[in-house]
């Protein structure tokens, strides 16, 4: 069975991250969801990381506001791919500080970035690498995109 953990640095991140974990479902794919703090718990994110792949974690998604540094210490530690969301929290410059955050990763040290509260896509995205293998996943992405194109013409129609 294919997982995504979907990871956060606090509590107040959950709104935004649950777009991402109910795509998941919605694809059925097996989600885990955990609060990890990069600056509160850094031995948990350590031991997070480094064993991720070890539970039958395949994709990571990491949500984090402010100085965001959650996505980037996971994919420091994991051989798994992270895709970082960045969150507009309560402490940051606009969403600008998360974004930039996230997206400015040194080389060798991949995070794949949404835009700024883009949990949705995260997920989606997510589900489009377990797909890349997993004939059954790739389908329900067709179907989904192909929703997507339905809602668009009947949109168009209704005009």
């Amino acid at each position: 069975m294919q997982k995504v953990a979907v990871i956060m640095g606090s509590k107040s991140d959950l709104p935004v991250m649950q777009d991402a974990i109910d795509i998941l479902k919605e694809f059925n794919i097996a989600v885990e969801v955990d609060i990890v703090s990069a600056h509160r718990t850094p031995e948990k994110l350590f031991d997070f990381s480094k064993n991720a792949h070890t539970r039958g974690i395949n994709v990571i998604i990491a949500g984090a506001g402010g100085a965001a540094h959650l996505p980037g210490m996971v994919a420091s530690l994991s051989p798994l791919p992270v895709i970082g969301v960045p969150v507009k929290s309560s402490n940051s410059i606009d969403g600008w500080d998360s974004v930039l955050s996230i997206l400015q990763m040194p080389g060798g040290v991949p995070v794949a970035t949404v835009a700024l509260n883009g949990a949705k896509n995260a997920g989606i995205l997510a589900a489009q690498i377990i797909g890349a293998t997993q004939p059954d996943v790739r389908e329900t992405i067709i179907r989904y995109k192909e929703s997507l194109k339905d809602k668009v013409t009947a949109s168009s129609k209704d005009l």
